[in-house]
């Protein structure tokens, strides 16, 4: 088993793990600084190329995507998520996720979903390559609005059930995505792999959330996202210091000249 995951399953119930999202290698370098897993998100459709679906990311976006922030990634253990569609199969996900270790150099993959894709997780897993798995709101697939997980008993039976199976064919952890607190803390105190929480409470293992979206970079009314810094504002200065001095002929001086 890859070392960093050994370090991810030990932290379960002893300290919290920090998962951030990078899209490429200047985020990544700094990520990895107080990230324990650096997931590059099929979140990167709507977050850099403004799609109102993940299903249009494509293999190639995660893949160029990826070798970037494997540039920037040296402590952290790095997951990929597979896009939609390219493991609808177990042909498929073997033959996709092999694709994605070998170019990226990634540690680990993720896939959403529960019982539907247990055969496509037990062979990746059985061909040594590791999966994350993902539960609750699935952005792949989700039809209309995007709503919490865990309202209905149904729900939850479903729910539990899933996290139990997906522990049981060897995913190392399991992202939450939008369950309800009470079910995400039973679903977090029945397993003995982590949980990671977006939008599913502080009884989770660990959390995760768009780096974009919490540095105030990326628009977004999500009930889950805290801002935790406007770093537009920053940039602005910058940007505006800039453009100023160009006018103002300040720039660029001897110094910054041959």
């Amino acid at each position: 088993m890859n070392k960093k995951i050994k370090k991810i399953l030990k932290k379960k119930k002893k300290s919290k793990i920090i998962c951030l999202t990078s899209y490429s290698k200047n985020i990544a370098e700094e990520a990895d600084k107080y990230a324990d897993i650096i997931l590059v998100g099929d979140s990167l459709g709507s977050v850099l190329y403004n799609h109102d679906t993940t299903k249009k990311v494509t293999l190639t976006n995660m893949i160029d995507h990826s070798k970037s922030v494997r540039l920037g990634v040296k402590k952290s253990l790095m997951v990929v998520d597979m896009p939609y569609q390219t493991y609808n199969s177990t042909k498929t996900a073997f033959k996709n996720a092999k694709k994605i270790m070998k170019e990226t150099k990634c540690d680990a993959v993720k896939l959403e979903g529960g019982k539907k894709i247990v055969n496509q997780i037990k062979l990746l897993i059985k061909n040594k390559i590791p999966v994350m798995g993902h539960l609750g709101l699935l952005p792949q697939t989700n039809k209309g609005k995007f709503k919490s997980k865990g309202k209905t008993a149904k729900e939850i039976k479903q729910l539990i059930s899933d996290a139990l199976l997906l522990q049981k064919n060897g995913v190392f952890a399991i992202v939450l995505e939008c369950i309800k607190t009470p079910i995400a803390k039973q679903i977090t105190k029945n397993l003995s792999i982590p949980t990671i929480g977006i939008g599913s409470s502080v009884h989770c293992d660990g959390q995760v959330l768009v780096t974009d979206d919490l540095l105030g970079l990326n628009q977004t009314n999500i009930k889950f996202v805290k801002k935790f810094l406007n770093v537009k504002k920053y940039i602005n200065i910058g940007l505006r210091k800039f453009a100023s001095q160009v006018k103002s002929k300040k720039f660029p001086t001897k110094k910054y000249s041959y």
